[in-house]
C-alpha cells in the first residue's frame, strides 16, 4: 500500500513538471541566412523578431516563467556553413527553490565551416535552495566563429538574498574540428553560501561569468585588457588552443553585466546585438 502511495506521488510529482524543447537549424543562402527547421515543445518557444538577413536573431522565450525542481529543458542550434545567428533570452530565467530533484538545463550549439554563432542568453538566477543541472555542449569546425556569455546570479542580489544552499552542476564540453579543446565540470552542493566568502572560490562575490571567444589569441587577450580600469568585477581573460575565455566574478548582478558588455564589445569589434541589450 506504501508502495502504491509513494509511485502515484512520484508519477503526480513527473506530471507537474515543466518540460520544453527548441531545436533551430539555419542555413546560408544567396548572402542571407534562412531558416531550415524549427522544432517548439512544450513550455519552451523561439521567436525571430527581424527578417531573415545577412544574420538571424532569434529570442528564446519559457513559457513556464522560470525552471522548478525537476523541469527539464534542452535546446539544440544548428549553425550550417556560413551562416549567422544570434539567440537571446527573453528575460533572466529564474530557478526557483525545490526540495525535489534537480531541474535539467541541456544546450548543444554546433557551427559548421565559415558559420558564426552569437550565444547571449541573459542572466541565470539561482534562488536560495534552488537545484540545477545544466550541460553545454559546443561542437566547431576549425573556421566556425562562436561569441558566448553567460552569467549566473547566486541569490536574488537586487532584493538582498544570497544563496545559502543548493545545487548547481555546470558542465562545459567544447569541440573544435573534432577536438576536445575544453572541458570543465563546476559542482556546488549543499551549504554552498559558505564557500563563496573564500578567496579562491568567489572572495565574497554572489555573480559569475563566462565569456567564450573563438577563434581567440593573444592579441585578442591584450584588447581586451586594455579595458581593465573600467572593470567592477573581478576578471581574469586568457587564450588557448585557440580560443579566449574571460571569467568574471562580481558583487552584484550590474557590474557583472557592465563588464560582460565591455568584454563582448571589444571581442566582437561592432555594436552588440540589440536584442541582448534591451
Amino acid at each position: 500500500m506504501q508502495t502504491d502511495k509513494a509511485a502515484t506521488a512520484s508519477q503526480t510529482f513527473a506530471a507537474n513538471r515543466a518540460v520544453g524543447e527548441v531545436a533551430v537549424e539555419v542555413r546560408a543562402d544567396s548572402g542571407a541566412t534562412r531558416r531550415v527547421a524549427v522544432h517548439e515543445s512544450g513550455s519552451l518557444r523561439v521567436r525571430f523578431p527581424s527578417p531573415e538577413g545577412e544574420g538571424l536573431s532569434a529570442v528564446l522565450v519559457n513559457t513556464a516563467g522560470g525552471v522548478a525542481g525537476g523541469d527539464r529543458f534542452s535546446v539544440s542550434l544548428d549553425v550550417q556553413a556560413d551562416a549567422r545567428l544570434t539567440l537571446t533570452t527573453a528575460a533572466a530565467e529564474k530557478v526557483y527553490r525545490t526540495h525535489g530533484p534537480a531541474a535539467q538545463l541541456d544546450i548543444t550549439l554546433k557551427v559548421a565551416s565559415g558559420g558564426h554563432l552569437a550565444w547571449l542568453p541573459q542572466e541565470t538566477i539561482l534562488f536560495d535552495q534552488a537545484r540545477a543541472e545544466r550541460r553545454i555542449d559546443i561542437e566547431l569546425a576549425d573556421d566556425a566563429s562562436l561569441l558566448l556569455s553567460e552569467m549566473v546570479i547566486f541569490g536574488r542580489s537586487a532584493m538582498g538574498e544570497t544563496m545559502r544552499h543548493g545545487r548547481f552542476v555546470d558542465r562545459w564540453r567544447m569541440r573544435r574540428g573534432g577536438k576536445l579543446v575544453f572541458a570543465e565540470t563546476v559542482r556546488l552542493d549543499g551549504d554552498i553560501g559558505n564557500l563563496f566568502g573564500r578567496r579562491a572560490v568567489m572572495n565574497g562575490g554572489v555573480a559569475i561569468g563566462t565569456a567564450l571567444i573563438v577563434p581567440g589569441d593573444a592579441a585578442l587577450v591584450e584588447r581586451l585588457r586594455a579595458a581593465a580600469d573600467a572593470f567592477g568585477s573581478e576578471v581574469g581573460i586568457s587564450a588557448w588552443n585557440g580560443f579566449a575565455m574571460a571569467r568574471f566574478c562580481a558583487q552584484n548582478a550590474a557590474k557583472l553585466r557592465a563588464d560582460m558588455m565591455t568584454v563582448l564589445g571589444r571581442a566582437a569589434g561592432r555594436a552588440l546585438p540589440r536584442l541582448w541589450l534591451s
